[in-house]
């Protein structure tokens, strides 16, 4: 079976269920907001939430694709950077759990963490230190970390490192692997617009956006953009949330209907859906039935809380996949 390596930032969610909104009045954390806060700041954070209830998990945008293909049977692997701590060790050990091969370096801050504070509404809000997984540069690259594998899925946070991302993309296509890349952020496409534009063109076969993200790369809604990023790469997904998604090579468009869910949380939606997508196109799958698969994935983990599902979800999914 073919293989897929995905690179993007190691971090640890820390989800913190509250009884009421007042601790985040109290941090001057608007409700619901996502905040990068640096290493004092995370501390301090942190000391207000001792007492209270945490779950761990492992996350990251890439890293999330990676894990759900590692649980539909593929052989995986990622390329991260952590600190030499109980987090990075966490991470590492849930990487290890899925036997999913790690190419993890490490760096001189701590692991990136975020914590993730849940309302009694469910709404959920991040407080992220990106810390150790902001070190990954191109200097840490080999070569090596590519061979072996047909897939490469790039999160798109990563844009912003400009030089990190250019000699992935040359690394990816000197092994012959395919690259898959989700365009993650709308500010971040506006941000890097130009030479984002250039990697597509040059390098990207598979583009994954949602509509704000597509609308932010083509200036256009989203049967046009998938027509427009189309003309730039072998394949171009659009999500439309709750109307689906859209699927475009050349002149073939597919419109996939939205697997109808009860919606609890809809954190690593995106994440899921690529990875569903990822196993269609590794299975050799028509581009309708590899959409239709993502669906099921992105409808499934929306079901629950956080970016991991359950031994249930994976057993409905595993049912409606036939």
């Amino acid at each position: 079976m073919k293989k897929v390596i995905g690179i993007g930032n190691a971090l640890v969610d820390i989800m913190v269920r509250l009884e009421n909104d007042n601790l985040l009045e109290e941090l001057n954390i608007p409700k619901g907001s996502m905040q990068l806060v640096d290493e004092d700041e995370v501390q301090k954070v942190a000391l207000k939430c001792e007492g209270l209830e945490k779950v761990k998990s492992s996350g990251g945008s890439a890293a999330n694709t990676v894990h759900g293909l590692a649980r539909l049977g593929v052989n995986t692997g990622f390329i991260g950077k952590v600190g030499k701590d109980d987090l990075g060790n966490f991470f590492i050990e849930d990487l290890k759990r899925q036997k999913i091969a790690q190419q993890l370096l490490f760096g001189k801050n701590q692991s990136g963490h975020a914590l993730v504070f849940i309302s009694p509404d469910s709404e959920r809000t991040f407080a992220t230190y990106l810390g150790a997984a902001l070190e990954l540069d191109a200097g840490d690259l080999k070569s090596e970390f590519f061979e072996g594998y047909d897939y490469l899925h790039i999160e798109g946070y990563l844009l912003q490192n400009h030089s990190l991302l250019q000699k992935t993309f040359e690394l990816a296509k000197k092994n012959d692997l395919k690259i898959s890349l989700d365009l993650a952020s709308f500010n971040v496409v506006e941000e890097n617009i130009g030479v984002l534009t250039n990697w597509v063109k040059n390098y990207v076969d598979i583009l994954f956006a949602n509509e704000e993200e597509a609308r932010s790369f083509t200036g256009k809604e989203p049967e046009e953009a998938l027509r427009d990023i189309s003309d730039k790469c072998e394949i171009a997904v659009v999500k439309t949330g709750k109307h689906g998604s859209l699927v475009g090579k050349n002149n073939e468009t597919h419109k996939i209907d939205p697997v109808i869910a009860d919606v609890v949380d809809t954190t690593g939606a995106g994440d899921a859906y690529a990875a569903g997508f990822l196993f269609g196109l590794v299975k050799d799958y028509s581009l309708e039935k590899c959409g239709e698969i993502a669906s099921i994935m992105a409808g499934k983990v929306i079901e629950g809380t956080g970016a991991k599902m359950s031994k249930k979800q994976w057993k409905e999914i595993y049912g409606l996949m036939g």
